[in-house]
């Protein structure tokens, strides 16, 4: 029965979403925005062309529902033709490309918007879709398979997030000799028999193990295979791995950091295995909430094995779901299902550690065996108050860096020996310097440094303390010391792509440029979706390497992500400085002219008080080349 005052209607759902946006934003922002809103039209325009309504655009995607849901795939089917067409004269790199899922289900119907399974179940559906492809459900076969110009290919059950049961799969295939075909599908079987096989198959496959259900899959692949040809990067000579946020299933959103904090607890550990290549969080975060595909993950990132998993916690326990999968071979490697009391939440995290690292055959040294099960607190309210902490942390402002420093506050409340929360602690104190948060950042620096020492007298083998220290040393102008901390924070989590980073910027600094800017392509590599802030360095580093062409290139990316600012300035600044090295005296003073305009405060002594470089010399030829084009002192 339906529930009171709620409409329910049966509708054909129409939901396409963009493959790969983070990446194509990342290379070329303008470009893609461009490109994504002309899609978008071209997308509504067919859609009501069609006699359907779209219900909302959602950032890159768009919702839509049509009376029939032959006329729903039918359109479907253009969309994808007509944007082929627009994407032909695009590079491959530039091509926006479009998922399309069509469901036919019972939806509800409040205020002229759609909700229910009806509507999930299709987003579910474009999120097995490759891209420029179209996946419709059993359900829409059955209406649309002998009237429409293409062909299907089952792709048998999946289940996906937050449905029920597992979902019958179809590919629509567009390629005009597919028409009429209709590959993979099973005869049909009498139901008594297919439960006796299954439950067959299942006392076959099931491993029950201590405190929760291994299930080990020794068949056809779990999903699609992602071939090598269509990974991003070249694989690394080890095994990879890119950890997804896990899916907080808690029922309440405020629960989010619970489940991001197992998820980094993992990534940090697994990243302190030499013999290891994992992507770094800011790269696997970028896919949270979004209903991805482990092959587009695994192809974006350039990774061979791809970890999800759930999170739902209930009062004093917690349900934690994890599988590991390759990539490569489309198999499932591991998966297991944990039901326990919230006090043994870090005994599970151990637990999915080492059956990864078993599962990918990696030995670990002694140092590495000790980092790996070394638990930095066993207050579970401290590391709570830290998970909830880092949350603000990471959204970098002003005020909840502040809120950060609360809760890191509170966890060492909770536990005073708490090494970790001391270096993070340490380390909004030194944003709040460096970012201009403090209205006394020397002061914010010493506390900075006070913190970090405390942090690393109880705990010796925390990069971060390293890390931090360096970036402190570098502002103390003690160049090889912050070299020093570098390696160090480095050599004790080789994984860890903003440690790799400022390794490379306290290089540059210490006269280094060419080992900077190898140590700043790792860093990109480890984590793809890299900060801003990367490139600008990488610039400057190539500028000092005497490779200006390739200096203004990294500075033109940078500028696309970060057209103003103080770093903005910096940057424009930097391409002066590149043009005057190959000769172009106008575009040199054009572009100090623009910084000028843009940053009335930008002066030669303030560029000046802002550079960490050490080599004086070569510093006061510099700023004479400035002065020469015209930035006031």
């Amino acid at each position: 029965m339906a529930e009171e005052g709620l409409t329910r209607k049966l509708a054909a759902i129409f939901y396409a979403d963009v493959a790969g946006y983070s990446r194509l934003t990342g290379a070329d922002e303008e470009g893609t925005h461009k490109t994504l809103s002309a899609n978008l039209d071209a997308i509504s325009n067919l859609i009501e062309g069609h006699g359907g309504r779209v219900l909302h655009y959602a950032g890159d995607a768009v919702l839509a529902e049509f009376a029939s849901v032959v006329v729903a795939v039918n359109c479907a089917v253009e969309v994808q033709r007509d944007l082929a067409a627009r994407n032909q004269s695009l590079a491959d790199d530039r091509k926006v490309q479009f998922r399309i899922g069509v469901n036919l289900g019972d939806v509800i119907v409040d205020r002229d918007e759609l909700y229910g399974d009806g509507v999930n179940v299709a987003a579910r559906l474009e999120s097995l879709a490759e891209p420029g492809g179209i996946c419709v459900s059993r359900k829409v076969l059955g209406e649309v398979r002998d009237k429409l110009e293409v062909g299907y290919e089952s792709l048998g059950e999946q289940s996906v997030k937050n449905i029920e049961r597992p979902i019958p799969v179809y590919r629509v295939m567009l390629a005009p000799e597919a028409a009429g075909r209709i590959i993979g599908e099973r005869p049909r079987v009498g139901a008594a028999r297919v439960r006796r096989g299954l439950m067959a198959a299942a006392a076959v496959a099931l491993l029950a193990v201590v405190g929760g259900v291994a299930v080990w899959w020794p068949r056809s692949p779990d999903v699609e295979p992602v071939s090598i040809e269509r990974m991003a990067f070249p694989l690394p000579d080890k095994p990879s791995i890119a950890v997804l946020p896990f899916d907080n299933l808690s029922g309440d959103p405020g629960q989010a950091y619970f489940s991001d904090g197992i998820t980094e607890n993992i990534i940090t550990t697994l990243s302190q295995v030499s013999n290891l290549f994992v992507i770094a969080r800011n790269s696997t975060f970028v896919y949270k909430g979004k209903p991805v595909k482990v092959q587009q993950v695994a192809a974006e990132l350039g990774v061979r094995f791809v970890l999800e998993g759930s999170v739902q916690k209930d009062g004093d326990k917690v349900r934690i779901s994890a599988q590991l999968i390759d990539a490569l071979s489309g198999n499932h490697l591991w998966a297991q299902h944990y039901d326990r009391e919230l006090v043994d939440l870090f005994a599970v995290q151990d637990e999915i550690t080492e059956h990864i690292v078993t599962a990918l055959q990696i030995k670990l040294t002694a140092g590495e065996q000790i980092r790996v099960h070394r638990q930095h607190t066993r207050s579970l309210e401290a590391w709570n108050l830290l998970a909830e902490g880092v949350e603000h942390f990471y959204r970098r402002n002003k005020t909840d860096n502040a809120r950060a420093r609360q809760f890191f506050n509170d966890a060492i409340g909770a536990d005073p020996d708490y090494a970790l929360a001391y270096a993070v602690l340490a380390w909004t104190h030194w944003s709040d310097a460096q970012n201009g948060w403090s209205d006394h950042p020397e002061l914010s620096f010493e506390r900075a440094a006070s913190l970090a020492e405390k942090a690393r007298a109880l705990d010796e083998e925390l990069p971060d303390v390293y890390a931090l220290q360096g970036a402190i040393y570098l502002y103390q102008g003690r160049h090889d010391a912050a070299v020093a901390s570098g390696e160090k924070a480095v050599a004790l989590n080789p994984n860890h792509a903003n440690n790799t980073a400022l390794l490379a910027l306290f290089l540059h600094s210490a006269g280094r440029p060419t080992e900077g800017i190898r140590n700043l392509k790792r860093a990109m590599r480890l984590s793809p979706y890299y900060p801003a802030w990367y490139l600008e360095e990488l610039g400057f580093a190539y500028l000092d390497a005497n490779q200006p062409e390739d200096a203004l290139a990294a500075m033109a990316k940078f500028l696309e992500r970060e057209p103003s600012g103080t770093h903005a300035t910096h940057a424009r600044i930097g391409q002066a400085l590149a043009y005057d090295a190959l000769g172009r005296d106008d575009a040199a003073q054009a572009v100090v002219i623009e910084a000028v305009n843009a940053d009335s405060a930008i002066s030669i002594t303030r560029f000046n008080r802002d550079s960490p470089i050490s080599n004086s010399e070569a510093w006061e030829s510099r700023l004479a080349v400035l002065r020469r084009l015209g930035l006031p002192d």
